[in-house]
């Protein structure tokens, strides 16, 4: 799939985003208590604010083994935010390393146009007062809190150099986003010359998070390939998550504002393959995550339709424990039906059996605190088990743009605080 070309904001909305992630370069107090590095199942927190504040994540991607990387070399990293706040604070992992990788530096800007950054926005991030961190093999590491504030819907660029990297990279493999390298250490350079290598991936940052009222929470959405945002429109920001992101800035009364994606493409609920199963990731992809207030588990046509005798009682015992963990932490789970995928090679009558009988109890067991009927949404009128081909991104299986944000238009947003 190629990348769109960016498209340059008007100077408006520049200058506003420059007013919001800038400040002063000093390290708040409450940034030595954050600094030391955290195993993937420990969660992000942050102290008690007497204001009543807290830190909510703004942004993430689940993250995986990927290949061996250079030793040398720097990255640009481009997300988009949900939720704006003060204090930025990102999350880089070694989850997935076999040794320790150092990030000799790194720096959080905004994006003016591919790898530019918005002039006077690149600033230094440090990690317990230090300008680089090196992080053990298995582990992540928060940084300390950045002054300023970050907006809502910004592309926040994260650029790190790494060295000392060794064997197998952490990251997440398809971002739907032209990110840059290069090599050598450019990380604090706001022009786009020494960013001569596009790629499709997000290496080592695997989360960001913001300060912000203690009212506001988030939702990670907890899915496969259609969550990832394949079939939607590259450096576009329209997978369902970002339209359902954009959906809760915009509306009044509703106090979930940020939206975490944590979809991997060909992801199972039962068995590790692409990305750790939900099931062995949850602790580090979801719950781990500061200010959640709810998980939408939306996966399952993986396990379906790999005709490895997985039944609709293993399904439902997968799905009943993500949501008991859930629970146990304290978060709502809104669940939604497994759409339809007829016309896909894996195709069969067993496998739309199992499908159908998961979608029922998705229905109609009570398990979940609220259920986002996708199956509805999307299936035709003349076919229930083929996807409306005006919303079929040409493989019978993922959405495109149109049907990304009818999914999230689906999506009844007071569910999202339903418990």
């Amino acid at each position: 799939m190629n990348a769109t070309r960016f498209r340059r904001q008007s100077m408006g909305v520049v200058s506003a985003l420059v007013m919001a992630v800038c400040g002063p370069l000093t390290v708040s107090s409450a940034a030595q208590a954050q600094s030391q590095s955290q195993a993937p199942t420990g969660a992000a927190t942050a102290p008690a604010d007497a204001k009543g504040k807290h830190s909510v994540v703004t942004w993430g991607a689940s993250a995986d083994r990927q290949g061996a990387g250079p030793a040398d070399r720097s990255y640009r990293l481009i997300v988009r935010t949900s939720v704006g706040g003060t204090n930025m604070r990102i999350r880089l992992s070694n989850a997935f390393g076999d040794h320790p990788v150092t990030f000799a530096s790194a720096y959080a800007g905004l994006q003016k146009q591919g790898a530019e950054l918005v002039h006077g926005s690149n600033r230094q991030l440090s990690f317990g007062g230090a300008a680089s961190v090196t992080v053990p093999a298995g582990e992540t590491v928060l940084s300390d809190p950045l002054p300023g504030k970050l907006a809502a819907q910004a592309n926040l660029v994260i650029s790190l150099y790494v060295t000392g990297a060794q064997g197998p990279t952490t990251g997440h493999g398809m971002a739907m986003q032209t990110n840059y390298a290069t090599s050598g250490n450019h990380a604090a350079e706001e022009g786009a010359a020494n960013w001569t290598d596009p790629m499709g991936s997000w290496y080592w940052l695997d989360a960001v998070d913001v300060e912000t009222s203690a009212a506001i929470g988030s939702v990670v959405t907890l899915g496969d390939s259609i969550t990832d945002g394949w079939a939607s429109t590259t450096d576009e920001n329209r997978r369902w998550p970002d339209y359902l992101s954009r959906r809760l800035q915009t509306t009044s009364g509703i106090t979930v504002k940020g939206v975490a994606n944590e979809g991997i493409s060909g992801n199972k609920v039962l068995a590790d393959g692409a990305g750790q199963a939900a099931l062995n990731r949850l602790q580090r992809d979801v719950l781990s995550q500061p200010g959640v207030r709810t998980v939408f588990l939306f996966e399952g046509i993986n396990d379906i339709k790999a005709h490895s005798g997985v039944t609709v009682a293993d399904m439902i015992a997968g799905y009943q424990e993500i949501i008991d963990r859930a629970h146990a932490a304290g978060k709502c789970v809104v669940g939604a039906t497994v759409m339809p995928f007829k016309g896909w090679s894996e195709y069969d009558a067993a496998a739309e059996a199992v499908r159908q009988g998961v979608n029922e109890w998705i229905r109609n067991s009570g398990a979940l605190d609220a259920v986002t009927d996708f199956d509805k949404i999307t299936r035709s009128p003349y076919d229930p088990q083929l996807i409306l081909p005006f919303f079929d991104g040409g493989d019978h299986l993922h959405p495109n743009d149109k049907g990304m944000q009818a999914m999230a238009d689906a999506v009844d947003l007071g569910s999202l605080t339903s418990c």
